[in-house]
């Protein structure tokens, strides 16, 4: 993720918990394996965004995402509440269940314009099933979700500040790391 390890906080030991460890949380979000077993379609990867609105009210959607090199990528139509929020303010958090937690990410997102950045985000893209072109700096592709609008969509980078896990299994446990 960076070249040195986040601090780790035990949210847990409340519970006598012990804190979870940041490499088995990690693992899976690396591999963008993404859907707890059985929830979903193959291979399906579900990402909730959260951002605020001009008022402050939140706004919470799914998106595409997808993990590289220690941060997270997502895409939104230009014209989407989403996009239009995250470029007045690029504070926003991301919800996902792996196999094992379920994952909150905080941090901050910039729109993704360096073409060779955005080929490579686009290969990752393809690995899981959906395979955009790189044009007019975002992707196109013969479809996307329906609430994405036309082409193109938008990347954005999310730089990771805070991420916090809960254990789905036994023993338990909560740690929030700090980047």
């Amino acid at each position: 993720m960076t070249a040195t390890e986040p601090r780790a906080k035990n949210l847990a030991d409340l519970y006598e918990l012990a804190p979870l460890d940041w490499a088995d949380v990690r693992r899976p979000l690396e591999a963008n394996l993404t859907q707890e077993p059985g929830s979903g379609g193959p291979d399906h990867h579900t990402f909730w965004l959260a951002t605020a609105d001009a008022d402050g009210s939140p706004h919470m959607t799914a998106v595409g995402a997808c993990w590289l090199d220690g941060k997270y990528y997502f895409r939104a139509g230009p014209k989407s509440r989403k996009a239009r929020n995250v470029e007045r303010n690029p504070k926003c958090s991301l919800g996902v269940a792996v196999h094992g937690y379920d994952v909150a990410l905080e941090g901050q997102a910039h729109r993704v314009t360096d073409d060779a950045l955005l080929q490579k985000l686009a290969g990752v893209f393809a690995e899981g099933g959906w395979a955009p072109t790189v044009t007019d700096g975002g992707f196109t592709h013969e479809y996307s979700a329906p609430s994405a609008g036309p082409p193109p969509w938008y990347v954005y980078e999310m730089t990771l500040e805070n991420v916090y896990a809960v254990a789905t299994k036994e023993p338990g446990g909560a740690t929030r790391w700090s980047f």
